[in-house]
């Protein structure tokens, strides 16, 4: 006999632990993960900062909706803050003046402490910046460092707190309907619920098809990061992050170092992610096209896979072909960040109650949302 559940997610990052910590507090429970730790892929090798002005309209929304949250958790949820003030300049190369000026007019009525800011402006933040290599930039005040574990533990311990039960090392055998739940066998054991959450970050496609429901397009893309000493002498704990316009690399302060990426997107099959020598090489050349910065050695590099869908939105809401099939997937470079309003977001869903109002009054909609929606269509 299967054990009884409410909901059974698949999945423990950051997708999952938010969902089981919101659903968990008016139904019973069951995390199932393949890894011998929560948050062991993407979530835990994410460069970790919240900027609100960062993503397509819905995710902005789903960021900004999220500031209030990840700004002021509630009590116990973690035992330091979760946010620091850190800021992001997007620049522009030489000839992006139009770019910069269209980027600040799509997102400044969202985004209101915005402003465009020349070159003196920028050498000002980050002194090291060329500034025969840039026209200006955009300055975002409201973008902070986010302790990306500090969130995921808070979720999960909170999930457990309200009787989540975490099974962790947990290969899933198979999964099949049962009358009007669904039935998942994993290690041995089975266990059923009428609701099956599909958080399953670069597998749920491949979760989605183990399940006999139609998948969603989602490509994994390997992220690449290092890291490197800061020019001797100089102090950059001040500095903001710094991210180029086109998304080309971007670089910020990290304990006293320089953390950079060439915001590689190479599509991957779901697999535990390695860094590649070229990609590293790459961050260095491009963030030193830009800056001064004599990198004798890095000290680190890694790598982690975000998966992104067609329209790189977070698909959320009930499968169309298969009945208590849900996603909570594609959450791409926005997953932290995004995470305690994609949690509340799926939880109304499922609970039948539409969006947040808060949500909905920044201008997403469910259909944006939706797995449904036609940019998904195969």
């Amino acid at each position: 006999m299967p054990r009884q559940f409410d909901v059974i997610i698949v999945g423990a990052g950051i997708a999952g632990a938010s969902a089981a910590y919101e659903l968990a507090k008016t139904r019973r429970v069951l995390v199932l993960e393949r890894e011998s730790h929560p948050g062991y892929h993407s979530s835990g090798r994410s460069a970790a900062m919240y900027v609100g002005s960062y993503g397509n309209k819905a995710i902005r929304g789903l960021s900004l909706a999220s500031r209030p949250f990840l700004e002021s958790p509630p009590a116990g949820f973690a035992e330091a803050p979760l946010m620091r003030p850190r800021g992001v300049l997007y620049i522009g190369g030489t000839n992006d003046e139009a770019t910069l000026a269209a980027f600040h007019a799509e997102v400044a009525p969202s985004c209101p402490s915005m402003r465009v800011v020349g070159i003196d402006a920028c050498m000002k933040r980050v002194p090291s910046l060329k500034p025969d290599s840039i026209c200006g930039g955009v300055y975002d005040p409201d973008s902070f460092d986010l302790d990306a574990d500090l969130l995921l533990q808070g979720f999960v311990r909170g999930a457990r707190q309200a009787g989540a039960r975490f099974v962790l090392d947990s290969e899933i055998q198979t999964i099949r309907t049962e009358g009007q739940a669904w039935e998942v066998v994993a290690n041995n054991t089975a266990y059923a619920a009428p609701i099956l959450v599909n958080a399953g970050g670069a597998w749920a496609d491949e979760f989605a098809a183990q399940a006999g429901v139609r998948p969603v397009g989602l490509v994994p893309k390997r992220r690449t990061a290092v890291l490197f000493a800061a020019p001797d002498g100089v102090s950059v704990d001040t500095w903001p992050a710094v991210m180029d316009i086109h998304e080309r690399f971007y670089f910020k302060p990290d304990a006293g170092h320089i953390l950079a990426s060439p915001a590689d997107e190479t599509p991957s099959a779901p697999m535990d992610a390695y860094p590649e020598d070229l990609d590293a090489a790459i961050a260095v050349d491009r963030v030193q096209r830009v800056a001064g910065f004599p990198v004798r050695r890095l000290q680190a590099s890694w790598a982690g896979l975000r998966s992104f869908v067609a329209d790189k939105t977070l698909v959320i809401g009930f499968a169309p072909d298969a009945p208590g099939f849900f996603w909570l997937a594609g959450q791409g470079g926005y997953g932290i960040q995004t995470a305690p309003t994609a949690a509340r977001t799926a939880r109304a869903l499922i609970d039948g109650s539409g969006l947040p109002a808060d949500v909905a009054a920044l201008g997403v909609r469910a259909r944006d949302l939706s797995p449904a929606r036609p940019a998904l269509s195969q």
